[in-house]
């Protein structure tokens, strides 16, 4: 069983806030004290053992902490997604850096740090803050909630569209620091924006970092949401995040993830279509190699006519890495005409790794269309053997079997960075590969 963490009550930022933002950050610190640590017991969390978690350990960064820290890789901060930033915001340890083209100021865009946001766009914030996302959903968002010491505040006001991407980006060096984020993502009815956030670190010798993160993302009206978020964190870091993403009627969202580092992430990842007319698409990459453990928990929940959902993921795993996938698309009662889909395929490459993938319907309404499926499976011989025929080295073989596994998920991705990005990861990882 995973230790108590050591934080304090003294640690929830309170001073100079609003009375809004301080009850908001008191009452989520009592529910973490009031919470228990996750049960193996649970079904959420059964196939995933944090008892290795050294809760103990673990303190915020102070002011200034990147100053004696990793230095941020500046080749990070790159576009990802066009051909320059409409703004961008750089998350450090203690620090941060922010920018936002004036001609979206003046039309009322905020897209800034957490911190900043709570002193400079106080009202528009404690208005959303914890609406999508609730704190006492479990330890990690009740921590988030109370302790968050950094993050992003998007802000798009109605009829709004951000032509350029918008980037932010959490550079965590540091053995031993907590990684606390917040990300509030508000898009107004018929506002349109494409927003890339990535997390990453460095990997550090010599102990643990944690990451706990919220990302509670409203999509508005007609409006439009291309979000992309990665994850390279280094092979010590732990990352928990709970993220919940809803829509209105006739809007939309693009919703792209990548994992790539990390020692053990537990992601709870949400799509609430709560308008009619709504429509979410989820696409998901991951590459697992080393002892990595990856557990993805996501929900499509249809609770309003009309609505249509689509969810891919896919993975491969290599060494004694294990994925975890478990999906649910859920049908309220009167939610008819729904379209909802899901996937999950894996890629097994090494015969001590290992991928549990487990999908789910609940469909409460008449006059729907849900579907789904899940595959583990390993490479093709006959696809080894046609290449080698052909004079090609069976590991160059395999390497290119992998990749064309991958590109259906890379044809969804509509942005060459974030597609490069993925294309190196797995080069990178097929290195050693010598199964």
């Amino acid at each position: 069983m995973a230790k108590a963490f050591a934080f304090q009550r003294a640690m929830v930022r309170t001073a100079g806030l609003s009375p809004g933002i301080q009850a908001f950050r008191d009452q989520a610190w009592r529910l973490f004290e009031s919470l228990p640590m996750p049960d193996p017991k649970d079904e959420a969390w059964r196939r995933t053992d944090i008892s290795g978690l050294q809760a103990e350990t673990f303190r915020l960064p102070q002011p200034d902490a990147y100053l004696d820290l990793a230095p941020l890789d500046e080749s990070l901060l790159s576009p990802l997604a066009g051909e320059a930033h409409a703004g961008q915001v750089v998350l450090l340890p203690g620090g941060v850096r922010t920018s936002l083209n004036e001609s979206l100021q003046a039309q009322g865009v905020v897209f800034t740090d957490l911190l900043s946001a709570e002193r400079d766009h106080a009202d528009l914030l404690e208005a959303r803050l914890g609406k999508i996302v609730r704190p006492e959903e479990g330890k990690f968002a009740a921590m988030a909630a109370a302790l968050a010491h950094t993050g992003v505040f998007l802000y798009v006001p109605r009829g709004v569209v951000i032509e350029q991407p918008l980037h932010s980006l959490l550079w965590g060096p540091g053995v031993g620091l907590a990684h606390i984020s917040h990300l509030v993502i508000w898009v107004e009815d018929e506002a349109s924006v494409t927003y890339v956030h990535e997390y990453a670190s460095p990997t550090e010798e010599g102990g643990q970092t944690l990451h706990v993160g919220l990302v509670e993302v409203y999509v508005g009206e007609g409006a439009n949401l291309r979000f992309v978020e990665l994850q390279s964190w280094g092979e010590h870091v732990w990352n928990f995040t709970h993220e919940r993403v809803r829509v209105a009627r006739q809007g939309n969202v693009d919703w792209v993830f990548g994992a790539m580092g990390g020692h053990v992430t537990k992601n709870f990842a949400e799509l609430d279509l709560v308008g009619e007319g709504s429509t979410g698409r989820m696409s998901g990459f991951y590459f697992t190699d080393g002892d990595q453990h990856l557990d993805y928990d996501s929900q499509q929940n249809h609770l309003a006519p009309h609505t249509t959902s689509d969810l891919l993921f896919k993975g491969a795993l290599l060494d004694r890495s294990r994925v975890v996938w478990q999906g649910m698309i859920y049908v309220a009662p009167g939610a008819f005409k729904t379209d909802g889909y899901q996937a999950n395929r894996n890629l097994v490459l090494s015969r001590q790794a290992r991928a549990d993938s487990i999908p789910g319907l609940e469909i409460l309404a008449d006059d729907v269309r849900c579907t789904h499926g899940a595959t583990v499976g390993k490479i093709d011989p006959e696809q080894i053997f046609y290449l080698r025929a052909r004079g090609i080295p069976e590991v160059e073989a395999k390497r290119l079997i992998v990749e064309g596994f991958f590109d259906p998920i890379m044809q969804r991705i509509p942005f060459e960075g974030v597609r490069a990005r993925f294309q190196e990861a797995i080069q990178r990882k097929m290195l050693n590969f010598k199964a």
